[in-house]
């Protein structure tokens, strides 16, 4: 293999790792901002259809990168939360992890809860943009069935944003975000972008992941 079909291997199948560690975290979390949902807005079936339709998406994309790499007849990279967008988004707000996120004090909670809609839409903007990105990079376009991936990605990303907004507006909160949540955003995509990403690039002993996520849920245990 030469150094440039190795490097768009190597690219690809980083990026593919770290693509379906956030959409798996994706769906997972989401079951959890359901919870909050409904209990929050138990009356408002739009916004309860919208967030459904969200986690069900983010399954969805979970399940075509997975077939992505059973085709190439490997696993993914084993990654770990250090490379999750929401990760650090919820850290950097709430000052804990997902798992700790309490659904009960968030739900009580006005502008917790405002909060949380406008981290959610951050973050599948920024999503949005990337993936507008990648759909112009030589790699992803040199490969049939990823090129393919994020273009249902990218169909399908408005709709995860834009019904937060739209619950934030409806209800007379604030739907732009505060100066602090885009900093937060930048900085996150930018430690990604410039220090993880290249860290799982660069390191040619990253294991792989024994066991498919869905199946077994320690999977990215470390």
């Amino acid at each position: 293999m030469g150094l440039h079909a190795a490097f768009r291997a190597r690219f690809l199948d980083v990026l593919a790792s770290i693509y379906i560690y956030n959409e798996h975290r994706g769906y997972t979390s989401l079951d959890r901002v359901l919870e909050a949902v409904r209990a929050r807005c138990p009356e408002d079936t739009g916004f309860i259809g919208a967030v459904e339709k969200h986690r069900a998406d983010e399954e969805k994309h979970y399940r075509m990168f997975r077939r992505w790499f059973e085709l190439q007849g490997r696993m993914p990279l084993k990654v770990d939360r250090t490379c999750g967008h929401i990760d650090h988004f919820i850290e950097s707000v709430f000052g804990c992890s997902i798992e700790d996120l309490d659904t009960d004090a968030v739900v009580a909670d006005s502008d917790a809860f405002e909060k949380l809609c406008r981290v959610i839409m951050i973050t599948e903007q920024r999503g949005m943009n990337q993936v507008e990105i990648l759909l112009r990079n030589r790699h992803v376009l040199s490969d049939r069935g990823m090129t393919s991936i994020f273009k249902v990605v990218e169909r399908d990303e408005p709709s995860h944003w834009m019904p937060y907004e739209a619950w934030l507006r409806a209800n007379g909160r604030r739907p732009r975000p505060r100066w602090r949540e885009l900093w937060t955003d930048f900085w996150i995509h930018k430690s990604l972008m410039l220090a993880k990403l290249p860290s799982v690039f660069l390191n040619r002993h990253s294991p792989r992941l024994a066991a498919w996520p869905d199946e077994n849920p320690a999977a990215y245990a470390m």
